[in-house]
């Protein structure tokens, strides 16, 4: 039975020359401009096509554990303890990475937070009403959670 949909732009030879070039460490955005197509038709290419889409994944994912692994090894000479460092701020940049000096983390923030709620608490009579105010204090307090997980799952 025939695929539904357009032709794919991307014929083998071009799929074979992308992964080529994710291999070696490049993004998509250069593999797009050196086969000539754009990088949602790369997208389009891998949603339609799985086998392509797991080729795309574990190409771009061994480039990268290639380049820790060489991190990782100089890291382990002294000599080379930038190497460690320059990994750790990027796996984790919450707890390792540089800040300017009027940089806020976000444990500060929910910290900071958590000091709101208790004046709210002390402050704020009616139950009612602190419950409410409470409620969205803790709703902002999630996001922020949400937003530093998902942070952390895209490394």
């Amino acid at each position: 039975m025939a695929k539904r949909g357009r032709k794919s732009v991307l014929a083998g030879y071009k799929r074979r020359e992308i992964l080529a070039i994710l291999g070696v460490g490049c993004s998509r955005r250069v593999a797009a401009k050196y086969v000539g197509c754009s990088v949602s038709t790369i997208q389009n290419t891998a949603d339609r096509d799985p086998n392509f889409a797991q080729k795309l994944r574990r190409t771009e994912n061994a480039s990268e554990i290639g380049y820790m692994e060489n991190i990782r090894n100089a890291g382990r000479n002294e000599r080379y303890w930038r190497a460690a460092a320059w990994a750790l701020e990027r796996l984790n940049p919450e707890k390792y990475g540089k800040r300017g000096p009027d940089v806020i983390t976000v444990d500060q923030i929910r910290d900071l937070m958590a000091q709101f709620a208790e004046i709210i608490v002390e402050e704020v009579p009616v139950a009612k009403y602190r419950k409410n105010i409470l409620r969205r204090i803790d709703a902002i307090s999630d996001a922020l959670k949400d937003a530093s997980n998902k942070r952390g799952r895209r490394r």
